[in-house]
């Protein structure tokens, strides 16, 4: 680790350690506020995206709303990017965060999560002229991706020698690809859906399954409370069938059949 991620570590786990006690009560506030906010990428289709009404919409967007909606209060809706979810999580700008949040043990250092209400692969993907069969075959290539996404440190760390270019949300990278900034993503197969319907004389494939993740509620950690309420929703949820016709409605399949029982 070079100084500056160091320094980068040492301030990021700083800031985690001085968040929690401050705001080890959100359940409390919430029900006195009656206000439940909750962070949403709109800018990753499908899970968090703006409608032809500039209206948010997507599976992440009508999952917070059941969530607001089932424990009785306001849905206040803060975006954010990538980059910033846990920034925004630790700093206590939002109560939970909600945007296709991949569970990581780097992430579980600094907060926590709920059970997982939903999956997502990171694929490397490819128009069919692009031969990649295996990592090898990315070595010396352009590499789209997100920042500070899990797609990018997975494939960073595992694609040694890939040029990773970064965008600052999903929705700058289904630009790029689709202009030609670059051409092979590293990122979601809802990434490379958004991306075909706007691509379609060139549209890209499924060259590998780098890693398949579930993704959960974020949490601060010690609102051990809160946390537990989130968890007895998500799997309500899950077993009468919602969480997975809203993951369904967006994303074109179900949930695994395992999440459901």
């Amino acid at each position: 680790m070079n100084r500056r991620m160091f320094v980068a570590a040492a301030g990021f786990a700083l800031l985690a350690a001085a968040a929690v006690p401050a705001l080890a009560d959100s359940l409390d506030a919430i029900k006195a506020s009656k206000t439940l906010r909750i962070a949403l990428d709109l800018g990753s289709p499908p899970f968090g995206m703006n409608d032809a009404s500039m209206q948010p919409t997507g599976s992440d967007v009508e999952s917070a709303k059941l969530l607001a909606a089932d424990l009785g209060y306001t849905l206040d809706l803060v975006q954010v990017t990538s980059p910033n979810r846990v920034p925004f999580l630790l700093t206590g700008k939002t109560d939970l965060v909600m945007a296709s949040f991949s569970i990581s043990e780097e992430r579980k250092k600094v907060i926590d999560f709920s059970d997982p209400y939903g999956v997502i692969q990171i694929v490397i993907a490819a128009p069919k002229s692009v031969t990649i069969k295996d990592l090898k075959d990315v070595v010396g290539k352009r590499l789209g991706t997100t920042r500070g996404s899990t797609n990018d440190k997975e494939v960073t760390a595992q694609a040694q020698g890939a040029e990773m270019v970064r965008y600052d949300d999903d929705a700058t990278l289904i630009t790029a690809l689709i202009s030609g900034q670059v051409n092979i993503m590293a990122s979601s197969p809802q990434t490379m859906a958004s991306v075909n319907a706007r691509r379609p004389n060139d549209p890209l494939e499924v060259k590998l399954v780098v890693k398949t993740n579930p993704y959960a509620i974020g949490i601060r950690k010690g609102d051990d409370a809160l946390r537990a309420v989130v968890n007895e929703w998500v799997h309500a949820n899950l077993r009468n069938g919602k969480l997975d016709a809203i993951y369904k409605k967006y994303n074109g399949v179900g949930l695994p059949a395992e999440m459901l029982n």
